[in-house]
């Protein structure tokens, strides 16, 4: 291919495996590669190692830039310390601080990674972006469809969920395609240094992943009651900012209690934590807000779905119905700890066709027929 002919894309580059293949395969593919690597925090007197199961230390940096030396493209490091601290780490606070539990990489993914990739291709003249999430994007019938990656263990679908036809069609995503143990495959095969770097599990800007630790040095102690079900208080706590839906350990009740208690519900304007059975978590109805479909298109009748209401959660048949002021989804079969703060995302089959934030959920709702 002549080089005035090839077709360039900006690829996301943490250092770990995934990106690494993501940009060699694009390469091979025979795009011009520009790698960005983003630094968006500081370690701690930048102690890092082959260990670390988070990301963006000056090893990883190190990693990416040796990746694209080996398939020839650019390389730039930029430094967003300060937006990464606005609209994700601050975000991340704000949000535990009214008793809800946010899930950070969506926050990076909807207002920094993406909205800033897309900003950076236009400046460099680039066609295309891409990143290494497990997930695949399929053109039909002049629409842009999000598909579930082919390894279900490491399927990334949920944290897209806010894409839109814009994006989707300058979007490539090379390894969702793929296992995990091929791209493992492919990374040794393409000698890549990192082959068998350990995936990032934690949430990047807590390294030692305690985020009550990070919480409480960030956020003022504010006492309140922990009440039953009935409102009769059983004990005490410094701050909702401890608490999660359906957590059971470190709730510091007075006793009493014959069966397993969990938080079933969370209230930061009278800095009241509820507990409950196992039984008193269930739920059927969501109300979720800013619900996006990736269409474009708003539903004007209920449709069905399946619908996830965290990451890891398994898919389960829901109704959706789109309201004036709100979202709601009903599901067929009650749901387990519905969490403010998280995503609900909705499935037909392999596909994404939106999803929301969780703002509450209802008792035992019955489902109309």
């Amino acid at each position: 291919m002549n080089t005035k002919t090839k077709k360039r894309v900006v690829v996301a580059m943490s250092g770990g495996v995934d990106s690494s293949v993501a940009a060699a395969l694009l390469s091979k593919e025979g795009y011009e590669v520009v790698g960005i690597t983003m630094r968006l925090f500081s370690y701690p007197e930048e102690k890092a190692s082959k260990l670390n199961k988070s990301c963006c230390s000056l090893e990883d940096v190190e990693d990416a830039r040796a990746v694209c030396r080996k398939i020839g493209a650019k390389h730039y490091f930029l430094n967003f310390e300060k937006e990464f601290n606005e609209h994700v780490v601050n975000y991340f606070i704000s949000e535990y601080e009214k008793g809800r539990t946010p899930y950070p990489c969506l926050a990076c993914n909807d207002r920094l990674k993406f909205d800033f990739l897309l900003k950076r291709a236009e400046f460099l003249n680039a066609d295309y972006i891409a990143t290494g999430h497990y997930a695949q994007i399929k053109h039909q019938k002049n629409e842009w469809h999000l598909i579930k990656g082919k390894d279900e263990t490491k399927d990334q679908s949920y944290v897209l969920y806010n894409l839109n036809q814009e994006f989707l069609s300058k979007l490539k995503l090379p390894i969702g395609k793929f296992l995990k143990t091929e791209i493992r495959e492919l990374a040794n095969n393409l000698g890549l240094l990192n082959a068998s770097k350990p995936d990032s599990q934690d949430i990047c800007f807590i390294p030692n992943g305690n985020y009550k630790e990070f919480l409480e040095k960030r956020i003022e102690k504010n006492p309140g009651k922990i009440v039953d079900v009935k409102g009769n208080t059983v004990g005490k706590h410094d701050g909702v900012y401890n608490f999660t839906i359906g957590q059971r350990k470190g709730l510091n009740l007075n006793g009493g209690f014959n069966e397993p208690i969990f938080v079933t519900s969370i209230d930061h304007k009278t800095k009241t934590v509820e507990v409950g059975t196992s039984k008193d978590l269930m739920r059927t109805k969501v109300i979720a807000s800013a619900v996006n479909f990736l269409s474009g298109e708003i539903p004007e009748n209920p449709i069905k779905v399946t619908a996830k209401i965290r990451y890891q959660s398994k898919n389960s048949t829901a109704i959706v119905k789109i309201l004036n002021t709100h979202t709601e989804i009903i599901f067929d079969e009650p749901q387990r700890a519905i969490t403010p703060g998280q995503a609900i995302v909705f499935y037909q089959g392999d596909e994404v066709v939106g999803g929301g934030i969780i703002e509450g959920s209802q008792i035992n709702e019955k489902i109309a027929a």
